[in-house]
């Protein structure tokens, strides 16, 4: 059992206090050792400069080196209680002498606190020893916003050196604008269309990637599915994508941004005719006519059309969807039939 290697797993060691906890130094190496159960076992850590950690049980009864607790299958009574005994020393010591240390930079190491500090992830770490690669991944929905690499410069770049990159989802056209910038490159090992690589060497300050970070974070968001009705004697909805795919529109309270809605048309065609995504919520606009109130509105793209007898009413009967008067969450059930079809 590598009880060192996953206890120490992304901890850096402040050597300034290994002396103050206990250790003694022999040239490159901090030695701390503890007398346990009744003075019959000795426990002796090494760690060395570079943080390499190495623990050792000597049973001095016999004078010989106890191994049984690093053997995963044996769990008997006594052998469980040098194990724990062992492990609580060796946390001890990172909890004392050790700090939170993820990545190989500054400045990963600054942005993994930033996105632990705003959405509470920390990063994982999926892929066997040798890729140092952490992922972030929105706890809701379980998909990526963020991957941090350490890797060869050559790969994006015809430098080379180790360095730590920062792989976002971001929109097609924006990335292709930050391409001609220093700091981005196209997205290493993921798909270039969507994701950008960002160089954490300190070339784009915290502030500048964290936006970046929240926008792809939007990306992982659960998103809101929603049929709103549309009356075409009131307005014409029929006409309103013709010469833009972007348009204003009265917002519910509990759509937000990055939500999808349904747009039912009403009475003569009584079918859902187009999808649509939120792309900014809460923008302050009034207006009243006898027909219409609106407080506040949204900007919604258009995603897709529909003909009228693709989703008529009577097939989202079917769904449960027994009338849309005002904006409703659209059934599950009926979201997974529209987005295979």
């Amino acid at each position: 059992m590598q009880i060192e290697k996953e206890i120490f797993k992304g901890y850096q060691v402040k050597t300034e206090k290994l002396l103050t906890y206990g250790f003694s130094k022999e040239k490159d190496t901090y030695i701390f050792t503890k007398k346990i159960v009744h003075d019959t076992f000795q426990v002796t850590i090494e760690i060395k400069s570079d943080g390499t950690v190495k623990g050792k049980i000597m049973d001095l009864t016999f004078n010989e080196e106890y191994t049984n607790y690093r053997i995963s299958w044996q769990t008997g009574e006594f052998v469980n209680q040098i194990r724990r005994i062992f492990e609580d020393i060796l946390l001890d010591i990172r909890t004392k002498c050790y700090k939170r240390q993820y990545f190989k930079t500054e400045q990963a190491n600054r942005i993994a606190k930033a996105i632990a500090s705003k959405y509470g992830d920390i990063p994982e770490f999926p892929w066997d020893k040798g890729v140092e690669a952490g992922v972030f991944r929105n706890a809701d929905t379980q998909k990526w916003y963020g991957l941090i690499m350490h890797i060869d410069k050559s790969k994006i770049t015809k430098e080379s050196g180790n360095v730590d990159v920062l792989n976002v989802k971001l929109k097609e056209n924006e990335i292709l604008e930050l391409l001609q910038k220093k700091g981005f490159y196209k997205a290493y090992h993921m798909n270039k269309k969507s994701w950008i690589t960002i160089l954490l060497d300190d070339s784009l300050c915290d502030e500048e990637i964290m936006r970046y970070v929240d926008e792809s974070y939007e990306y992982a968001e659960k998103k809101s599915v929603w049929i709103i009705p549309a009356n075409p004697k009131y307005y014409d909805v029929i006409h309103c994508f013709n010469n833009t795919d972007t348009i204003l529109w009265k917002q519910s309270n509990r759509i937000k941004k990055g939500d999808i809605i349904y747009i039912y048309v009403g009475f003569p065609y009584s079918a859902i005719l187009y999808k649509c995504e939120v792309l900014e919520a809460d923008i302050p606009y009034t207006y009243q006519d006898k027909n219409l109130s609106i407080e506040k509105g949204m900007r919604i793209k258009l995603c897709r059309r529909y003909e009228k007898d693709a989703y008529p009413f009577e097939i989202l009967k079917k769904f449960g969807v027994k009338a849309v008067r005002g904006p409703r969450s659209m059934p599950s059930s009926l979201r997974d039939k529209i987005e295979k079809d």
